[in-house]
């Protein structure tokens, strides 16, 4: 195999431990990949070729582009060497040419298999990080059920708390923050669809949920605004004054600030912050005051 061969397949192979990748790399060119795929020209994998022989025609079909191929050899390791070093390597392997291939269910499938097979393994945190990618890369539009998101940053909490020092903890918490943008934003639509029927107790468990859970959004400023035009319209006064206050504190720039300082002079008062409130309490327990 041609070093040039070599460097494309450790690019599409990103993501593994440069331990792995050396081991693989190794092992592909030593075997020769042209008697690899000669000898594989079959979609029948005897009980007779050995471990070591499928993986590397695996590898083969791998970097030739084939991943078809290359799946039905790692999992024929799987089956028919269930107990050899070789069918751990198989399994990482499996779930990253599913999830090449955009099969997330069965990429989930693999990985949590390795991981609860060999959490204790080089490359358990990127098996960990493959299961949350792939809830990640199946979250619908905002207007959709948010099933996929929650499960996403499960998973990807898993990847922080489990393997906290290990390369993909990073991108763990980007994917974490964009898919609690996401729930947030699917509480949103349904708190204003609530409020424009004027089912403002609905509503505000809405807002409430963001205020509470989802800080960190982009959502929240919004959320905020929506509780005071929500409490002003039921009468409950003195909590409307502390959604602006919490809100001009928090935001001072914000123009739903703005926007709900406007609403309250309307009604001939201010924000005034009470501090035994929900809101108050929810604030203070996030910044630690």
């Amino acid at each position: 195999m041609s070093e040039r061969s070599i460097s494309n397949f450790a690019i599409s192979a990103a993501g593994f431990s440069v331990k792995t990748l050396a081991g693989l790399l190794v092992a592909l060119s030593l075997a020769g990949c042209s008697s690899f795929l000669n000898k594989a020209d079959t979609d029948e994998f005897t009980e007779a070729d050995p471990p070591d022989l499928l993986y590397n025609q695996g590898l083969a079909y791998l970097n030739a582009g084939d991943i078809n191929n290359a799946s039905k050899k790692f999992k024929s390791i799987d089956e028919q060497h269930p107990y050899s070093e070789y069918a751990r390597r198989s399994m990482i392997m499996s779930a990253y040419v599913n999830f090449r291939r955009g099969r997330y269910p069965e990429t989930i499938n693999d990985a949590k298999r390795y991981v609860t097979l060999f959490p204790a393994s080089e490359d358990a945190a990127y098996a960990q990080y493959l299961i949350g990618e792939s809830h990640f890369r199946q979250i619908p539009d905002v207007t959709r059920d948010q099933q996929a998101s929650i499960q996403a940053i499960q998973a990807m909490n898993q990847v922080i708390v489990n393997y906290p020092e290990s390369e993909y903890a990073s991108d763990a918490r980007n994917k974490i923050q964009i898919a609690s943008d996401q729930i947030a934003g699917k509480e949103m639509q349904v708190g204003r669809y609530y409020q424009e029927r004027r089912e403002y107790l609905a509503a505000i468990n809405r807002f409430k949920t963001v205020v509470n859970d989802f800080q960190s959004t982009r959502h929240v400023e919004e959320a905020l605004h929506r509780l005071t035009e929500s409490y002003l319209a039921l009468g409950i006064v003195q909590e409307a004054q502390t959604s602006a206050a919490v809100l001009g504190h928090n935001f001072p720039d914000s123009k739903w600030y703005q926007d709900s300082y406007r609403i309250l002079g309307k009604g001939g008062v201010e924000p005034k912050e009470n501090r035994d409130s929900w809101m108050s309490r929810a604030f203070r327990k996030v910044s630690g005051a």
